[in-house]
């Protein structure tokens, strides 16, 4: 059986269209000629998405709810429904700025985290938007010096895109799977600021802190960076890796 898309012939992706429509009940046929609409061609989970939408009255809070999924899934869920159905309108600070891709090498084969957010966000044309668990939203930029991204809200002017290899590092060593922790009232190694935490591991292996030192907590931030990359769930207190980048892990 072929798989329908974008009401495109799989054989030779001309558009499709119906020719007939026949009644269930006598078995009479009419011929007509008229092409599919977009919401014929959606995914189960857009249906899904599309139908909790529609009696949330487009309340994102309660779609959350209803679904049981955090606030950066609903708004990538809710884009991804826009594309399918042809609505989508690209925010502002996502247009390619003009010129900036130049002589910019990608590895798009890569499956390292930092290369993939890298890829995306120069893909963007250098500037994108993401959400944290309450939906509030930040504007990570590129550095022209192709290793390192910015945003206002973070403690450092610049972070290496490495910092997400750290995160990713520790989530496969948890399982898939690890507590964000607490950088702002604790210490390396007190409290919820333990090397086994998010905020822990990056203050070590990537801030270079020792125990006991006073850390930077930037997780509130990369933690939307990495849902909104598809590489892991941003979820209220804890991280875990998306079942389709562990599949790019096992390839």
């Amino acid at each position: 059986m072929y798989e329908i898309k974008e009401n495109r012939c799989p054989i030779c992706g001309e558009q499709l269209k119906l020719s007939k429509l026949t009644c269930p009940d006598c078995g009479i046929e009419f011929p007509v000629n008229q092409c599919r609409s977009p919401y014929d061609s959606l995914s189960q989970q857009e249906t899904i998405f599309l139908t909790a939408f529609l009696r949330c009255r487009g309340n994102l809070s309660d779609v959350q709810t209803q679904l049981s999924i955090s606030y950066p899934t609903a708004k990538k869920r809710l884009d991804e429904l826009l594309m399918a159905l042809g609505l989508y309108e690209r925010p502002k600070e996502e247009f390619p700025m003009f010129g900036f891709q130049k002589n910019v090498a990608l590895n798009q084969n890569s499956i390292k985290a930092s290369d993939i957010i890298r890829n995306k966000l120069y893909e963007n044309g250098g500037r994108a938007t993401v959400y944290s668990v309450n939906g509030k939203s930040y504007v990570i930029k590129a550095s022209y010096d192709k290793k390192s991204f910015s945003c206002d809200q973070l403690p450092h002017k610049l972070y290496s895109y490495t910092i997400f290899d750290v995160i990713v590092d520790l989530l496969l060593q948890s399982g898939g799977k690890a507590p964000k922790g607490n950088g702002r009232n604790f210490r390396l190694g007190e409290g919820n600021c333990t090397e086994d935490t998010v905020v822990g591991a990056i203050a070590k292996n990537y801030e270079g802190q020792r125990i006991g030192e006073s850390v930077f907590d930037p997780v509130f931030v990369l933690a939307a960076v990495l849902d909104w990359a598809g590489i892991a769930h941003n979820e209220r207190g804890y991280i875990e890796l998306t079942a389709s980048y562990r599949m790019k892990l096992k390839q």
